[in-house]
């Protein structure tokens, strides 16, 4: 494959005039199941196997990828990419130029004590059923119980013209389970993710009965919680919220492309933005995690990136095209989805730092306020504005927890409720998930226990 892809690069080099070249080749085993109320909706498994290649010629990219291994071909779309490239450079103001990045040679591979890719399909079936199984027998005020399930085995392979050459494993396996319950006219939601690069033994350290269980039980306990009143109160925010917090109101913001076209921090760098609580990181390096590799699409390494220390902005996350820009090196933040699209800057596991605070002494402080225990989803704009939904969370009254309440969202201005923070736990969490921003990514999130000392709470009028 490293000759195959090497005489590609040098095609582009030689041939057509490219500056710089690179060829990133997958053989991928994927499967994917769906199952809805004991019924398999769903299931396909299959292999994608193909070739992208990307050129800068006269300071311009050029992109194609092919669904196949065949010399010939490859030359073909290579040229392709040429050509494109020497269009696009006669419209581009400003020549792309790339950060150095260290030449590697390394081959990655992955470890798992249970290889999702030999266990039969019919096991991967009794697993999922046996969520949905328990989740719907749970309460029969359940009305609905769905998981998608996916595992991706195989190997990528990254080749470009500065001499890199790097084979990696990919091994990740994901699930989402949603049960929904309807009691007198009163509907709720829950959900959960679990996910690893570890290995199929996810599902032996989170049990299968175990999950549909947590799913059913959050959807059930939330039809007894009331609605709560809007307005501006104090509130703890659970592992689970503060991760999504981290990744949707502040990660995409510390995006150097999305920094680029026009996002709050690329005018605050090295300013401070939060209290002196708040310490962010973007990290591929935690081993099992849903957002570890050892090198992102470009051929760079993975590392520990720094994005905020004690409420100053201190890096973004970069490929080598941003990290030119800003005078900085590349972070081992380009992903790409899979052969079919360029790589983009996405977020690996992103989150908050603990501190020293129990649990105990981030509520006991609040005389009217809410704990926020898990989210239901996020967004977040480049202007720094963001909305958080809750689908568990509690009041909490004179310092302790009290009934549940549902409907429940947070919003603000990510700047200035980082500023709010004022007591960080000292525990710690991390919660899979993937990624959507035009391609999908694998990540993680979370951090510990916060209280933040006034945000704005949604709820009923």
């Amino acid at each position: 494959m490293k000759d195959l892809l090497t005489k590609i690069n040098n095609t582009a080099i030689q041939k057509f005039g490219a500056q710089y070249a690179e060829a990133r080749a997958q053989k991928l085993y994927k499967t994917m199941l769906t199952l809805k109320e004991e019924r398999v909706e769903a299931a396909k498994q299959g292999i994608e196997n193909g070739v992208a290649l990307r050129v800068l010629v006269n300071g311009a990219w050029g992109f194609a990828s092919v669904g196949s291994l065949n010399s010939e071909i490859l030359e073909s779309a290579v040229s392709d990419a040429c050509r494109m490239a020497k269009i696009a450079s006669s419209r581009l103001k400003t020549p792309i130029k790339l950060a150095e990045a260290k030449v590697v040679n390394d081959r990655v591979e992955s470890k798992p004590r249970k290889n999702p890719a030999d266990i039969p399909m019919e096991d991967k079936i009794k697993t999922a059923l046996a969520v949905n199984k328990t989740g719907l027998g749970f309460d029969k005020r359940v009305k609905s119980c769905t998981i998608d399930y996916l595992d991706l085995t195989g190997t990528s392979y990254f080749v470009n013209s500065d001499g890199t050459s790097i084979e990696q494993d990919k091994l990740y396996v994901w699930a989402r389970i949603t049960a929904s319950a309807l009691n007198e006219g009163v509907f709720t939601f829950s959900r959960e993710e679990i996910g690893s690069t570890a290995g199929y033994e996810v599902f032996d350290e989170q049990a299968p009965e175990v999950l549909g269980e947590k799913v059913a039980k959050r959807a059930i306990e939330q039809l007894n919680a009331k609605s709560l009143k809007g307005g501006t109160f104090p509130v703890v925010l659970g592992p689970n919220v503060v991760g999504v917090f981290v990744h949707e109101a502040f990660g995409h913001l510390a995006e150097a492309d999305l920094a680029l076209s026009g996002g709050v921090l690329a005018s605050n760098m090295g300013k401070k933005i939060g209290s002196d609580l708040v310490t962010f990181y973007d990290d591929g390096t935690i081993e099992g995690s849903f957002g570890a590799f050892k090198y992102d699409d470009e051929g760079v390494p993975t590392q520990k990136t720094l994005l905020i220390k004690d409420g100053v902005v201190t890096g973004l996350m970069h490929n080598r095209e941003t990290a030119q820009k800003f005078n900085a090196e590349p972070t081992g933040n380009a992903r790409a989805e899979d052969f079919r699209v360029e790589p983009i800057i996405r977020m690996r596991c992103t989150y908050m730092a603990p501190r020293d605070r129990s649990f105990e002494e981030l509520i006991e402080k609040v005389k009217v306020g809410y704990y926020f225990k898990s989210f239901r989803g996020g967004q977040a704009n480049l202007d720094g504005t963001f909305q958080v939904g809750i689908q568990e969370g509690y009041e909490i009254i004179n310092g302790e927890i009290g009934e549940p309440v549902r409907n429940a969202s947070i919003s603000g201005n990510t700047l200035e409720t980082l500023h709010k923070v004022d007591a960080v736990g000292k525990d710690f969490q991390l919660d899979p998930g993937r990624c959507g921003k035009g391609q999908t990514a694998f990540i993680c999130d979370g951090g510990p226990h916060i209280r933040v000392k006034e945000v704005v709470v949604g709820g009923s009028a």
